[in-house]
């Protein structure tokens, strides 16, 4: 029998971000011992660049009345991504990362006839969410940039003009 006593209290990790270099931000995770003490030789947790862009990028396309992100040349960059099953979910979205927070800059298209407005805040509010939520920095900003608004018309196939007669 060991005469170790069983540590019963939560043990709490204090996160301390730090810039690691140009593209990257590191998140150091210190675990305690319930009392504030530091436990050492646990490592660190990098999170890049990129992947907040990801998350920023995944929050905004699933907020309501957004057709697609990103401009049009990135846009046409997309559209050859997804007929190869390559979508890039940081498509229309910028990340300038810091120590302990981030600002976000998104460029949408809106789809008609939602109000522009409502799709911003929206857009706004969801990234600011996850980025918070699963990424554990503070988001000072996120400026929504309305390239375009997606017309349903534009979806439907049209019919060439021999086609009217069969």
């Amino acid at each position: 029998m060991s005469n170790v006593t069983p540590n019963t209290t939560a043990t709490p990790n204090i996160v301390a971000p730090t810039q690691a270099g140009t593209g990257t931000t590191e998140k150091s995770v210190v675990p305690t011992n319930g009392a504030g003490s530091e436990v050492v030789g646990h490592g660190t947790t990098t999170v890049v660049d990129s992947v907040v862009a990801r998350v920023a990028g995944i929050a905004a396309r699933e907020a309501h009345g957004v057709y697609d992100l990103g401009g049009g040349a990135a846009r046409a960059i997309g559209a050859i991504r997804n007929a190869i099953n390559a979508t890039d979910q940081s498509q229309g979205v910028s990340v300038e990362v810091g120590e302990t927070q981030v600002a976000v800059d998104v460029t949408i298209v809106a789809e008609y006839p939602v109000a522009l407005q409502d799709v911003a805040n929206g857009v706004r509010a969801d990234v600011i969410r996850a980025v918070e939520t699963i990424v554990g920095l503070e988001v000072t900003e996120v400026n929504v940039t309305i390239n375009d608004v997606h017309l349903p018309s534009d979806e439907r196939d049209e019919e060439p003009a021999d086609a009217r007669v069969q």
